[in-house]
C-alpha cells in the first residue's frame, strides 16, 4: 500500500549553499501544493526529538551528501519516518535522488504516494569491566581501529556467546548491508543486499590473512572485545563519532529494535546504484 504525504520534514546540511537552494526552493513548491512541512538542520543539538520538531511526519528529506544522510538518520529512527536523500555532495550512495530530479520525483510521489523499505541498524554499547560506558546507533559501520602507530591490534571475536576466533590486524568492520558498499569493500568484504537482515564482520590487513570476512545474522549478538595490552584502540561510528577503548573492553553489537525506513525507488534501484559508482561493470 502506498504511503500519503501531508506532512513533511526537510533537514538540510548546515552552511551549505547548495542545501539552502534546494530548501527554498523545495518549500516554495509544497507551499504552492499546500503541504504542511518543517524544516531543520543536521546538527547535534537539532532534529533530536520528536516534540523539538512537532512530527509525526510522513516523509523526510534529506538535503546533502552522504554523511548528512548518516547523521540524520540516526537521530530521526526514533521518528519512524521513511527517508530520501537529495545528493548534494561528491558520492551519493546512500541518498537516493540526484539534486536535479526532486520536483518530478516530489510532484508524483504527492499524487500518487511512495513506498517504504526496511533497512537495517545496529544498536551497540561498549562494557569495561562488565558495564556500559557508551551506547549509540550505526547505520553504515561500526570500526574497531589501531592508532596512530603502525602496530597491529589483537582482538577477539564473540557470536552469540560463541567464540569464533581471535585476530591480529589493523582494525575490524561492523558493517550492516547498506554500508557494506563503504570501507568494507575497501577491505575486501563483500556487497550485502540492501535488503537483508545481516551484518558483515571484515578484518582490516588481518596479520597471515587468518580471518575471512563474515556475513552474521543480525538477530544474534556479536561481541568484539579488546585483548591489545598496549597501545591505542578507537572505535568509530559511521565514520563520525568515536570512542577510546581500553584492555578488556567489550563493544557489543544488536540489531536495533527500530528499523530505518528509506523511500523505495524499485526493484531496480540498488543495482543500478552498484553500476554507477563502479561495484558492476561491463567489459
Amino acid at each position: 500500500m502506498n504511503r500519503t504525504v501531508r506532512k513533511m520534514l526537510i533537514v538540510t546540511k548546515p552552511g551549505d549553499r547548495a542545501a539552502k537552494a534546494v530548501r527554498t526552493a523545495m518549500t516554495g513548491f509544497l507551499v504552492e501544493r499546500g503541504v504542511s512541512f518543517e524544516i531543520c538542520e543536521q546538527r547535534p543539538d537539532s532534529c533530536e526529538n520528536a516534540e523539538r520538531i512537532r512530527g509525526p511526519f510522513d516523509l523526510a528529506v534529506i538535503l546533502g551528501g552522504d554523511g548528512t544522510f548518516i547523521g540524520a538518520a540516526r537521530r530521526l529512527l526514533h521518528l519512524e519516518t521513511p527517508l530520501m536523500g537529495v545528493n548534494l555532495g561528491r558520492v551519493g550512495f546512500l541518498t537516493q535522488l540526484e539534486r536535479d530530479h526532486w520536483r518530478p520525483w516530489l510532484a508524483r510521489v504527492l499524487d500518487e504516494g511512495f513506498r517504504a523499505e526496511h533497512r537495517l541498524v545496529l544498536a551497540y554499547r561498549v562494557e569495561r569491566g562488565g558495564e556500559p560506558i557508551h551506547a549509540g546507533l550505526a547505520v553504515n559501520d561500526l570500526v574497531v581501529s589501531r592508532g596512530e602507530l603502525a602496530r597491529l591490534i589483537r582482538l577477539a571475536v564473540i557470536y552469540d556467546g560463541v567464540a569464533v576466533s581471535p585476530l591480529r590486524a589493523d582494525g575490524l568492520i561492523v558493517s550492516t548491508p547498506a554500508g557494506s558498499s563503504a570501507y568494507g569493500a575497501s577491505a575486501g568484504g563483500p556487497l550485502i543486499h540492501a535488503g537483508l537482515a545481516a551484518c558483515c564482520v571484515t578484518p582490516v590487513c588481518p596479520f597471515l590473512n587468518s580471518f575471512k570476512p563474515l556475513v552474521l545474522p543480525a538477530e544474534g549478538v556479536l561481541a568484539v572485545r579488546v585483548e591489545e595490552q598496549a597501545g591505542e584502540v578507537n572505535l568509530t561510528e559511521d565514520g563520525q563519532d568515536g570512542v577510546r577503548l581500553e584492555p578488556g573492553d567489550e563493544v557489543i553489537v544488536e540489531k536495533s529494535p527500530t528499523d530505518l525506513l528509506v523511500v523505495d525507488l524499485g526493484p531496480g534501484a540498488y543495482f543500478e546504484k552498484l553500476k554507477k559508482h563502479g561495484f558492476l561493470t561491463e567489459r
